[in-house]
Order: C-alpha cells, then structure tokens, then sequence
C-alpha cells in the first residue's frame, strides 16, 4: 500500500490523539484544514460537546470573502480565541489534527495566542 500524505496525516493524527484530551476548564482547540477554507473548534472530550467554534466559511458570510491564506488563519484564531473568552476558556490543549505545525497552522496558533488564549 502506498502511503499517501492524507495516510501519513491520519497515522500522526492517531498518534497525537492518544495523548490529548481536553476537558471543559482545558478543551482541546482542533484545527482542520481544507481545500477552501480552516476551521477551529474548541472541543470538550468528557461531555463530547462544542464549546465554541469558528472558520474562513463563517467569518466570511459577515462580509467580505476570505481568502485561503495565513493571514484569514490568523483571523480565525483570534475570533475562535475571542469565543472562548466569551465563555470564560482561557487556556486549551492545540490538537494540530495531524497537520505539521507549519503555515496556516501555525498562522491559527498564533492568532489564538494573539487573542488571549494560551497552549
């Protein structure tokens, strides 16, 4: 079987999931990157609930179309950031879904720090 780079991310994703867990005072920040658009959700593992969540898809239904870059990732790590404060969630457990912590990614983390939220 050919390892493909979808393969390979699901591989480090199984891996990176069996040592996190968010829980609702720590929830789990997931990140999933597609074609058109990133996505961000804050996640609590215990009650299997979405605590708050955000993406270029909805940001871009408030006005202006967003682009598929690092700059629209940074945008909505700072607006998921700003939801959980919202929340009173101050600190979060960044699950990188099996993405390499590199580009939009790391555009995303660095917004959500931007906005307040530490990891």
């Amino acid at each position: 079987m050919k390892v493909t780079k979808e393969v390979a991310r699901k591989r480090r994703k199984v891996r990176i999931r069996k040592k996190l867990s968010g829980v609702a005072a720590r929830p789990r920040l997931v990140v999933y990157r597609s074609n058109r658009h990133i996505y961000a959700q804050l996640v609590d593992d215990v009650a299997g609930q979405t605590l708050a969540s955000c993406s270029t898809l909805a940001l871009s239904k408030d006005g202006q179309a967003l682009r598929l870059d690092k700059e629209s990732a940074a945008r909505v790590g700072r607006e998921v950031a700003e939801r959980a404060k919202e929340r009173g969630i101050e600190a979060v457990v960044f699950d990188r879904n099996g993405y390499l912590y590199h580009g939009r990614i790391k555009a995303l983390a660095d917004g959500a720090r931007e906005g307040g939220l530490k990891f």
